[in-house]
């Protein structure tokens, strides 16, 4: 009997998975704006979703894409992955200022693994040949970033952990889009989750008693709005729908590796030959895990 392909074996179209890069590359850029926007992290989070909103109306509108309310069960959902989004981006944000760029980066893409293996499981398979030296690889990869750190000290502990649990939260959003990607296109699941999203962020931002409105402009958060949310974002949940969660998990790990390099232009920080070694490592295994496993021939 021949088994059906499933959803790790399926081939992703090249202007999805180019779309996947594209927008990790554009969410790599994140960090540095939130360092430069004098808000606190919740505020940070709350101006990101709100200002991307009117940008992501038009664009729904422009692409045929409006929004509709899809029903009590899938506005629950989506609420509930905002939530994850909304918390992710606290603890993040927090993090991104009390640790290195590629560190803050790193810890929180952890969710790469997590996310991948929730798509393993979500099959009830274990990976191919490929797929399981394309994980190996991209952990790897992972460990040498890390070592290649020379500031991974007692120093950002603090950042590194807020960054770590951002990234275990930003699974929980993943995997929410993810579901509901199924029946909804893309770009009304992101504006619902920006709407619920931000509703959230505010009160606690008032709560917390932080700076909402930017004393030295309204630049970096307009930049984090719509390259953060509207393209680094909206190519992401695109990409959901049509990219097996084992690729978008490694694809996550390209972010680390541009931040870093963003670090090092605008904070001087360090890249070592280990740095560039771990970046290597995490390419390759996104070429491996795009690869299919040769035709096999029924007997």
């Amino acid at each position: 009997m021949a088994s059906a392909t499933h959803v790790t074996d399926r081939k992703s179209p090249p202007l999805a998975f180019a779309a996947l890069l594209l927008g990790n590359a554009a969410l790599a850029f994140g960090p540095w704006l939130v360092r430069m926007a004098d808000v606190g992290p919740a505020a940070a989070g709350f101006w990101r979703l709100s200002l991307a909103l009117p940008f992501l109306f038009v664009i729904a509108a422009a692409v045929g894409q409006p929004l509709r309310w899809p029903g009590r069960a899938l506005a629950a959902a989506i609420a509930l992955a905002a939530f994850f989004f909304a918390a992710d981006l606290v603890a993040w944000h927090a993090g991104i200022r009390l640790t290195k760029l590629g560190n803050a980066t790193l810890f929180g893409n952890m969710s790469s693994f997590v996310f991948a293996a929730w798509g393993l499981w979500l099959v009830r398979r274990w990976p191919t040949p490929l797929q399981a030296a394309a994980l190996l690889l991209a952990a790897l990869g992972s460990a040498l970033l890390i070592a290649g750190s020379a500031e991974l000290s007692a120093r950002h502990l603090r950042g590194d952990l807020l960054a770590l649990l951002a990234g275990l939260l930003y699974t929980g959003y993943l995997i929410g889009v993810e579901r509901v990607r199924g029946q909804l296109q893309p770009l009304p699941v992101l504006i619902l989750a920006s709407l619920f999203g931000a509703a959230m962020l505010l009160p606690f931002a008032l709560a917390a008693g932080e700076r909402i409105i930017p004393a030295d402009g309204w630049g970096p958060l307009l930049f984090l709005a719509l390259g953060s949310q509207v393209v680094g974002q909206g190519l992401l949940v695109y990409a959901l729908g049509v990219v097996p969660p084992l690729v978008v998990g490694l694809a996550l790990l390209t972010q680390p590796a541009v931040s870093a390099l963003v670090g090092w232009f605008a904070y001087g920080e360090t890249l070592t030959a280990i740095d560039w070694l771990g970046a290597a490592a995490i390419a390759v295994a996104l070429v491996l895990v795009r690869l299919r496993r040769p035709a096999q021939v029924a007997t």
